[in-house]
């Protein structure tokens, strides 16, 4: 059973979508999916996008995914990769799947010389802040992420 990694192609946004709703399920916020097969295919493919999908393929099938976009540190003076979802099917979990992909990102990370490679994880995911941990990567504490969405988001945007 070989893995292959490669790029995502517009094809692939079926799959893509399963995935994301199998990782929201897990993450126990299956509802809040508001992506549809459209979307996916004008974010990731279509012309301006800017996030990225690399997949992980079995026996002609798609059992894994990192979706992932370039950002920017001023400290640094340089860009970093900042993973958004990382999932591997449970049953092909334990494979070295998700650790393959994360590696092909930092390979990427490495080759455009990039400062950093970051993601968020839920505070309650231990088996996965286990397997981050035991890559190397290390939590950042001290930081606090904010969010504006919806209503607060347009409110903001008006007050422009």
């Amino acid at each position: 059973m070989t893995v292959v990694l490669r790029d995502a192609r517009r094809g692939d946004v079926a799959d893509l979508l399963r995935l994301i709703r199998d990782l929201a399920r897990y993450e126990k916020a299956e509802d809040q999916v508001k992506a549809d097969a459209q979307q996916l295919a004008a974010t990731l493919f279509g012309e301006g996008a800017t996030a990225h999908a690399m997949v992980a393929e079995q026996d002609g099938l798609i059992v894994g995914l990192a979706i992932y976009f370039f950002n920017y540190s001023t400290w640094q003076g340089r860009n970093g990769l900042y993973l958004e979802d990382l999932f591997v099917e449970p049953e092909q979990r334990g494979a070295g799947i998700g650790k393959a992909l994360l590696a092909r990102l930092a390979a990427l990370a490495v080759e455009r010389d990039c400062g950093r490679f970051e993601w968020s994880v839920l505070d309650w995911n231990t088996p996965a802040i286990d397997f981050y941990e035991g890559l190397g990567a290390r939590p950042q504490s001290e930081w606090v992420r904010y969010r504006l969405e919806g209503d607060a988001l347009k409110a903001l945007a008006n007050s422009a």
